[in-house]
């Protein structure tokens, strides 16, 4: 299920931000990714992402990144690492939808230093998103 279509989302409280290999949206506590089928999410993408995350809520923002896996695209697990020198994604957490998209998940929340969450579900990650020690 998309971002847009969940009953939780208000084009009013997000800032939707359309790139050539995904949409992603803005929230109060998280940013959520929808990325396009068959993209491979390379560094260089994250680092255009993470710049464009710093200009809307600044450098000293704390974060969840919900990465909504309803397409199927490759990612490099050892990007969780680098993206920890930015100091502004606390928690992430990943929608998936079937059993492949779970063992990609597991693999990459191994890579991690910040907890990634598993969910089966698009409400399930913001809600554990909203119920996070950093954001009470």
């Amino acid at each position: 299920m998309t971002f847009e279509n969940l009953a939780y989302y208000d084009s009013k409280q997000f800032f939707k931000l359309e790139k050539p290999f995904g949409v992603f949206y803005f929230g109060e506590k998280f940013v959520l990714s929808e990325l396009n089928e068959g993209v491979h999410f390379d560094w260089p993408m994250v680092e255009n992402l993470i710049n464009d995350i710093i200009a809307f809520y600044g450098s000293d923002a704390k974060l969840a990144y919900i990465s909504n896996r309803i397409y199927s695209y490759s990612r490099d697990p050892h990007n969780w690492n680098k993206l920890s020198k930015y100091n502004i994604i606390v928690a992430s957490a990943v929608v998936i939808y079937n059993d492949m998209a779970y063992m990609n998940a597991t693999l990459e929340k191994r890579f991690s230093k910040e907890s990634i969450k598993r969910c089966t579900s698009l409400s399930e990650a913001i809600e554990w998103v909203f119920d996070l020690k950093e954001f009470n």
